[in-house]
């Protein structure tokens, strides 16, 4: 299972307009946790703790173990709202998950095998199209990695989502498409070979 970032927050008290600026001058951005059949709880925070997350990338679907006082909470981003002019982050809304809660995450892609591919071997050079592949996963049972076997690939051949074991319980968010995660295009030399073998048969067609 993927590691799980975790994002320190503390328990805020207050509520309203009030308490939300307060958090902001002492640093800290204020929040709220909600769903998974508990009560919504307010919190906040550290301002640089959330805009390092925000600036890492894909915020909105990154599991995140935001720990209040210490106690665990697995949640997901469902909102960040920013000042219109600073563009920097003034609350922050998550929503808490269980364990079967099913949820839309990039799962980073894994090549290997690359010495088992006659393309590669020839100078080929693998594209990767999608590093990441937005799935469906179950929040209890998030893979690490998915794994692309490039075993006999050979140039101009070209990966597809359908050409990949996914683990049980795991589908891919885009349905409507068998879509290309990565091929292996020709070396440039080659390519200028194709290129010339092609000028040279239209002008024999000519």
């Amino acid at each position: 299972m993927a590691e799980t970032p975790v994002l320190e927050a503390v328990a805020r008290a207050g509520t309203g307009k009030g308490a939300a600026r307060s958090a902001r001058r002492e640093g800290y951005v204020p929040g709220v946790i909600y769903g998974g059949g508990e009560p919504p709880q307010t919190i906040n925070v550290r301002f640089n703790l959330l805009l390092k997350q925000l600036k890492a990338g894909r915020f909105l679907s990154t599991l995140l173990n935001v720990k209040v006082d210490g106690k665990d909470n697995n949640v997901i981003c469902r909102g960040v709202q920013r000042d219109v002019v600073k563009d920097l982050p003034t609350h922050v809304d998550f929503l808490r998950l269980s364990d079967r809660s099913r949820i839309a995450l990039f799962i980073p892609v894994e090549f290997v095998n690359r010495d088992k591919s006659p393309g590669l071997k020839r100078g080929g050079a693998l594209i990767e199209v999608r590093p990441e592949i937005e799935l469906m996963v179950t929040a209890g049972d998030i893979p690490e990695k998915i794994v692309v076997d490039l075993t006999g690939k050979e140039i101009h051949d070209s990966i597809h989502i359908s050409n990949v074991t996914l683990p049980a319980g795991v589908r891919p968010t885009i349905t409507d498409r068998d879509f290309v995660i990565a091929s292996i295009q020709a070396p440039s030399g080659l390519r200028s070979e194709e290129g010339e073998g092609e000028s040279e048969g239209e002008a024999a067609e000519g």
